[in-house]
């Protein structure tokens, strides 16, 4: 870019089409030049002989044909002659002109609904898709493809931004739910037709086992509590009473679903959950207790391992030819082809909807493709442009001034005919 102006990139064949547009300028000058040689020969001999009035006339309609030509042509490019003529070096002096009229004419011809309709209905995407789909070579590809992108977009990510990303998601969705209602919700699930109960006769018969399990370290303990000169007969006559007390009370609860301990453990679990759904200390201690827990590093090391697991897992069956993904997503993509290849209602929906996608995008942006066109063009270098515009069929113009050569010579011999008829 130079001067904000944009240099078009380098055509791939420049240089060839640099010969060849050469060779032509040289054969219709050439012409022009051996049209002149024989008008200035002609004209000095045609006293002497007559006959040579014809060849002259040729020569010099010829000369003004392929003059007019190369004056036609040259004004496309540049000043002929580099006299700035009004209305010549079209290109480089409208080129914004000539960006605003390709714009509007590939909106308005091109990106018309129409042509696109016409296009998409006789290209038949959905069965052309469905049978390139139900080659099973086909559908390895895509899994391939797919996995090749999926691999692709994990390497592109950075570890930080996504760990951030999943930690954020974790809490914000966290945040959103309190925790002390959900909590009592959960226990009234567990609490419906005194299921909690089961919970009470488990711990009934944990706490069995633990009094059978510690009955010599309760002695050992009452014995240490009572005063020394207590004699061990009484340590003993205590200890029986508080275990009888503990095992009795155990055996009590445990047989009589209508024991008061068991009511009262209702009334108390009861309370709690209740407590828990609408108590605003409760509610506000566990939105205390899960902001700790959020804030704790555990938890981020909880996403990081999380992103760490699912990159290398993807990284690991995107390395590997027989992933399972890989079968998956080629075996779908095997399957739908065959489907939809034996379902015509279903093509003809799926090319409905691949003409109506596509209209919608033309629609939207075909405005901004013809402002594409129009200011890209416009931020061309002008001579750069010429250039290059000159090399892509410039080599076909000059065609034209060969043709101007040779039909004008052609006319002015048919009418310098015509003159010697009628005047003769």
């Amino acid at each position: 870019m130079d001067n904000g102006r944009l240099s078009l990139p380098p055509l791939p064949d420049e240089e060839l089409k640099r010969q060849q547009l050469d060779h032509m300028k040289r054969l219709a000058t050439g012409l022009l030049a051996v049209a002149t040689l024989i008008f200035i020969v002609a004209r000095i001999y045609e006293s002497r002989y007559p006959w040579l009035g014809y060849i002259r006339a040729t020569a010099e309609a010829a000369m003004v044909g392929a003059v007019a030509d190369w004056f036609a042509v040259t004004a496309l490019f540049r000043h002929p002659m580099g006299i700035p003529i009004p209305h010549t070096a079209i290109i480089p002096t409208r080129k914004e002109r000539i960006g605003r009229s390709l714009g509007g004419f590939v909106q308005n011809n091109f990106l018309a609904a129409p042509v696109i309709t016409a296009k998409l209905r006789s290209a038949n995407i959905a069965g052309k898709l469905a049978q390139w789909l139900a080659d099973p070579a086909h559908g390895d590809t895509v899994g391939r493809h797919a996995s090749a992108a999926v691999t692709g977009v994990v390497q592109v990510l950075r570890d930080e931004e996504v760990q951030e990303i999943i930690t954020e998601s974790l809490n914000s969705r966290v945040r959103k739910t309190q925790v002390a209602p959900l909590m009592g919700n959960v226990l009234s699930l567990v609490t419906a037709e005194n299921r909690h109960q089961e919970l009470l006769d488990s711990a009934i018969r944990l706490f069995d086992r633990l009094f059978e399990e510690n009955r010599d370290a309760l002695r050992d303990r009452i014995a240490k509590e009572t005063p020394w000169w207590m004699p061990s007969a009484v340590d003993d006559q205590i200890y029986r009473k508080i275990a009888n007390g503990i095992e009795n009370t155990l055996v009590q609860v445990a047989a009589d679903p209508d024991h008061p301990l068991r009511h009262r453990f209702n009334d108390a679990v009861n309370e709690f959950v209740e407590r828990l759904k609408s108590s605003p200390q409760m509610i506000a201690r566990g939105e205390e207790l899960k902001e700790e827990i959020l804030q704790h590093p555990a938890v981020r090391g909880y996403s990081a391992s999380l992103w760490a697991d699912m990159k290398a897992s993807v990284l690991r069956h995107g390395a590997n030819p027989e992933s399972e993904f890989r079968r998956r997503v080629g075996n779908a993509a095997t399957r739908l082809g065959s489907s939809l290849a034996e379902d015509q209602e279903l093509l003809d929906k799926v090319n409905g909807w691949a003409e109506q996608a596509l209209l919608y995008v033309v629609e939207q942006y075909r405005g901004e493709v013809a402002d594409l066109i129009e200011t890209t063009v416009a931020a061309w270098d002008p001579e750069d442009t010429t250039r290059k515009i000159e090399l892509q069929i410039g080599r076909d113009l000059q065609y034209i001034r060969i043709n101007g050569t040779l039909v004008g010579g052609l006319v002015g011999l048919f009418i310098y005919t015509v003159s010697q008829f009628f005047g003769g």
